[in-house]
């Protein structure tokens, strides 16, 4: 009796099981699922586009020698690589033909690119981590459990789990205490990585220094020396296209070779305008993790923290008052405790009791009912894309700038009571017909699409000073 493509499928995990060790089975072949066997023609379902590559480079002469023993000669391989798991949208891609260049049993390439600095060893690079971002004072709630958890278990095995690791959320929730966090207890379970934070915009001053005085090469070599490289406000390169291309090509030696990468930014790589689009592809290779507003257990649990550690008293309902009535960010949090401690001690160490707080929380508390006009929303939608008002307003009828255009009409229709004429005039002189499809094309993808209704909300959370 001729057994089931999938009981073929299971003879082959079991024969490549023998062949390498548990960890690299498990984490480049446990994922790997038997889609359809057709026609001398198999075809395998891929979780991304990362595993496909690495599987292609470092393991397809024991893939397809298992294959040939299993399903026969002659069979043509083929991948359907997951490329968004949201949208549920895959690409079908052929096997390659080559051979690969290193033994199955490899964990990890060499690096074969020159040496920029005398020695390799840790200690002859600053880490530019803080110190006081660690993971011991980071406050767990359940809009950041998933993401420490993440975050612990690279820092224990760094590269051989998600990588990159691209963590995203507002501003003020806590994304560059976990990296620095990340990256200070890799160096301390292993001394010898090289491990080096950055903030994109520095990043950006050192490429233009670099190309100044002609040291591009010297600064791409430096940063393939990196075994952990952490990028905050990766966002910030949007637009800087010598810039992108040239972390283009330290990004995919770094991932090629093992080393571990971290990046931030303000919102998720699909929303992320003005960087290529083979840059966002490998943003998400490995996973892409939010860090959510706190909500108030989580507000309540960093005010008692931060309380503790300056010796304040404070009493549980004026505590429960400012977690309910602060905004979601938790560097107000901190803003209004010292606020609090320094009218303490300048008024003879006063009680923090409800008047003193009344008089200090309203300085940290969004300002509402103000008149939203239409130039504050291009302005504002123009910030939350990083494109300029000149773009939007022109008559251009490229994308983006066609949506990005049709949010702010849409926005300027629902929040002000200008007439569409008038919005049409403060676009560049659009017609009535054009805003008036602006707005309709916007209310149908904010009804269809998840990810334009979020995008949409949180523009008018910044509208609204939320």
């Amino acid at each position: 009796m001729e057994n089931h493509p999938s009981q073929l499928w299971d003879n082959c995990l079991s024969i490549i099981h023998d062949n390498i060790s548990q960890q690299q089975f498990d984490t480049w072949f446990k994922c790997i699922n038997l889609c359809s066997f057709e026609d001398h023609k198999l075809t395998l379902g891929v979780p991304s586009a990362f595993v496909y590559e690495f599987v292609e480079e470092h393991f397809l002469d024991l893939l397809r020698k298992t294959i040939t023993k299993v399903f026969g000669k002659d069979v043509t391989l083929t991948y359907k690589v997951l490329e968004d798991s949201q949208n549920s949208i895959y690409s079908k891609i052929e096997s390659s033909n080559k051979t690969t260049l290193q033994p199955s049993t490899t964990t990890r390439p060499a690096n074969t690119s020159p040496e920029p600095i005398k020695s390799s060893v840790a200690d002859d690079l600053e880490s530019q981590l803080n110190p006081n971002y660690n993971f011991e004072n980071f406050i767990e709630g359940s809009s950041n459990k998933l993401v420490r958890s993440v975050g612990e278990a690279i820092s224990k095995t760094p590269s051989r789990t998600f990588n990159p690791l691209f963590i995203y959320g507002h501003s003020g929730v806590g994304k560059t205490h976990l990296v620095n966090a990340i990256g200070l207890r890799t160096k301390e379970l292993h001394p010898r990585m090289r491990v080096l934070y950055v903030s994109a915009h520095l990043f950006q001053v050192q490429y233009t220094d670099a190309v100044m005085h002609n040291k591009v090469n010297d600064f791409i070599a430096f940063y393939q020396t990196i075994d952990m490289l952490i990028i905050d406000d990766i966002q910030e390169l949007s637009g800087k296209t010598k810039t992108q291309q040239t972390f283009f090509h330290i990004f995919n030696h770094l991932h090629i070779n093992g080393k571990q990468i971290i990046l931030t930014a303000d919102r998720p790589p699909i929303e992320i305008v003005g960087l290529e689009d083979r840059l966002l592809t490998r943003f998400k290779w490995g996973l892409q993790a939010e860090i959510e507003k706190p909500n108030q257990e989580l507000r309540r649990l960093i005010l008692e923290d931060k309380i503790r550690k300056n010796g304040l008293v404070i009493a549980p309902n004026v505590v429960d008052y400012i977690s309910k009535n602060v905004s979601e960010n938790i560097r107000d949090l901190e803003g209004i405790i010292n606020s609090l401690l320094a009218h303490s001690v300048v008024y003879n160490n006063c009680d923090i009791d409800m008047q003193l707080v009344n008089t200090v929380l309203p300085r940290f508390m969004p300002k509402r009912n103000t008149e939203i006009t239409i130039d504050f929303i291009i302005e504002t939608v123009c910030n939350y894309f990083n494109v300029s008002s000149k773009d939007i307003c022109s008559k251009s009828r490229r994308q983006p700038y066609i949506y990005i255009r049709q949010v702010a009409i849409y926005l300027a229709n629902k929040h002000t009571d200008i007439s569409n004429v008038q919005i049409g005039k403060a676009f560049g002189g659009r017609n009535h017909a054009t805003v008036l499809h602006s707005i309709n094309q916007m209310q149908n993808l904010i009804d269809t699409e998840e990810k334009t209704s979020k995008e949409i909300s949180r523009i008018e959370d910044m509208l609204v000073g939320n």
